[in-house]
């Protein structure tokens, strides 16, 4: 097995795959990177045993069929540091030799045997759906997700088809996001969830671009997931989740409007000053304005800042984790943003100032804290 390739092509091959190896190997081969060269076509796949990623590229020449399992940090490492040059690589038997340039590199891969099997997909139900579509809805949803492995459903990101809409959802309790399209018809409805590691390496390797359709094939324990190049399989996340819809309240008489960057500017401002156990940012709302405030009683820290502000309802003091505000607040595109309240104990809702035939539904929901006095 011998074949030559360009050193920038396989160095973003090696990068669209990387994403899903894994620090803490159960197996040494899972350290590996698969290479199967067929004719002139290479391969090469990743897998961490729940998520498996493979990556299609034209070699420049390639001398009889092969398969081998290569040392991924060693591999990447390597390409790092090469020029834009044509590089040979030579394997018989676990022998691999690298030809670049002046340089030649000798390492010992493995009997490609170990490496696990790409699952088959069986019963599947399949979608398509364009790439800038799914790169929106994992950053609208990803960071929203929770870390608490008694609850692993919440790690994750529920992905809901119905027959008029399309939906992504992710919480951790304190925070919830639903992100809905409502351009999108199916008539086959499905309810599923995804795990979040594969989904943020997928964020950062897909385009956002409409012309690109990925095709999704679903079934009872996988997704598979295939666009341009790459090919990626994962195991879904078994369990129920919670139903959203139930905690995002409906009777919210409170309406404030206010200028998305500059409550987001004003929030990081204060909560410098505000206590770093809580993060706690007291919103104190009459009339027209806004007056931020966070306090550090342990360090006698103090900011308070008045924002001019749209305000419909009672005077309200309410208060908010500065961390969860940003993120949404950072998370958000739009110019102005509306933030529906009831009352102080009760969850805030963040949405959009949208037009009404807008085809992109975006509510956040965010628990208050407890107010020190």
């Amino acid at each position: 097995m011998k074949f030559i390739i360009s050193s920038t092509t396989l160095l973003r091959g090696l990068q669209k795959v990387s994403g899903v190896l894994g620090s803490n190997n159960t197996l040494p081969i899972l350290e590996d990177f698969l290479f199967e060269l067929s004719e002139d076509k290479l391969l090469i796949t990743a897998s961490d045993l729940e998520t498996t990623i493979s990556v299609t590229l034209t070699t420049d020449m390639a001398d009889g069929p092969g398969v081998i399992a290569i040392p991924a940090k060693m591999l990447l490492d390597i390409m790092k540091t090469l020029p834009e040059l044509p590089v040979t690589i030579s394997v018989t038997n676990t022998s691999i030799e690298i030809f670049a340039g002046e340089g030649k590199y000798k390492l010992i891969g493995h009997q490609s045997d170990e490496f696990p099997q790409v699952p088959v997909m069986e019963n599947t139900s399949s979608l398509e759906l364009n790439a800038a579509l799914l790169v929106n809805a994992f950053n609208k949803t990803l960071f929203a997700t929770g870390n608490d492995e008694l609850r692993p459903v919440m790690s994750g990101v529920l992905f809901e088809i119905a027959s008029d809409s399309i939906t992504f959802v992710a919480t951790d309790a304190h925070k919830l996001v639903r992100y809905r399209r409502n351009d999108f018809s199916s008539e086959s409805p499905i309810s599923i969830i995804l795990p979040k590691k594969p989904l943020n390496h997928l964020k950062n390797v897909m385009p956002e671009d409409e012309e690109v359709i990925v095709k999704l094939e679903i079934n009872n324990t996988n997704i598979k997931l295939e666009f341009d190049d790459i090919v990626l399989i994962c195991r879904l996340i078994d369990g129920k989740y919670p139903n959203y819809e139930a905690v995002i309240p409906t009777q919210n008489p409170y309406s404030l409007s206010i200028d998305r960057k500059s409550l987001l500017n004003a929030i990081r401002r204060v909560s410098i000053f505000g206590s770093k156990s809580t993060h706690q940012v007291r919103f104190k709302i009459s009339g027209k304005e806004l007056l931020l405030t966070a306090e550090d009683l342990d360090y006698s820290s103090e900011a308070k800042e008045r924002l001019t502000c749209s305000y419909e309802g009672d005077d309200i003091e309410i208060g908010f984790n500065s961390r969860f505000m940003q993120e949404m607040l950072n998370t958000l595109e739009p110019e102005r943003i509306i933030i529906e309240l009831s009352a102080p104990n009760r969850a805030g809702i963040i949405i959009s100032e949208r037009e009404s035939d807008d085809p992109e539904d975006i509510l956040m929901l965010i628990m208050p804290v407890m107010l020190t006095q």
